[in-house]
């Protein structure tokens, strides 16, 4: 029944969904708290170059996001993010950049509603113990806003998970531009659709599983 998958790399494929995902999420994760921490700050500067980002490019297509990266940044400007002129090499970074950018804006609205829940008192404690705004945000209120943030922060991994397969359209070979190419080579689409639907629930309710039980375990008790 699956003689078909001779000759293709399936788990080759999924392996570069994964490294997409493992590598967007913590690039994601490390711009999206800057940005949550200049959304909240005390400089206007800032603040309106938090909010005017996350609305941008939270309205901005994904595909349109992958395609600039790859179009403007690599072929208009020259830009590949690191040595290494193979279409594929430079194409999974330009996609960690688009998906790392596209992400973000997600990940710091789900941290800034975090923020949210921190009760006031405790950063006006913080600051009157002479403490820096800085100070603040990451020693007392960003470490109780990710025990609250978990469960968004979640489903935010999951989404990109599944939005990895954007980066097909700039040549990454992860999952889903293997799947075009057996769709497009191999008279079994049911199954082959079937497979590889099978993969990503592989990849995304174990994920959203064990981060539900983390944040249940870490969820502040008030």
């Amino acid at each position: 029944m699956f003689d078909f998958l001779e000759g293709y790399d399936v788990l080759g494929a999924f392996w570069t969904t994964v490294q997409l995902t493992l590598l967007s999420a913590v690039g994601s994760l490390v711009w999206g708290t800057l940005l949550a921490g200049m959304r909240v700050g005390p400089v206007p500067l800032m603040r309106g170059f938090g909010t005017a980002y996350v609305n941008i490019v939270r309205n901005i297509p994904l595909t349109v996001i992958i395609l600039f990266a790859s179009l403007g940044l690599h072929d208009t400007l020259g830009i590949s993010l690191g040595a290494g002129d193979v279409v594929d090499s430079y194409s999974f970074r330009l996609a960690v950049l688009g998906l790392t950018a596209y992400t973000s804006a997600f990940v710091c609205e789900a941290i800034r509603a975090g923020i949210n829940t921190v009760p006031v008192g405790q950063a006006e404690a913080a600051r009157a113990i002479g403490l820096s705004f800085t100070q603040v945000l990451f020693l007392v209120v960003l470490p109780q806003a990710f025990r609250a943030a978990v469960l968004p922060l979640t489903n935010v991994l999951i989404a990109l998970t599944k939005n990895t397969t954007v980066a097909a359209a700039i040549g990454v070979a992860e999952a889903a531009a293997l799947m075009k190419d057996m769709v497009e080579n191999e008279a079994q689409l049911l199954l082959i659709s079937a497979l590889f639907a099978f993969g990503f629930c592989c990849l995304t309710l174990p994920t959203g599983l064990i981060l539900g039980w983390v944040s249940k375990k870490v969820a502040v008790k008030r």
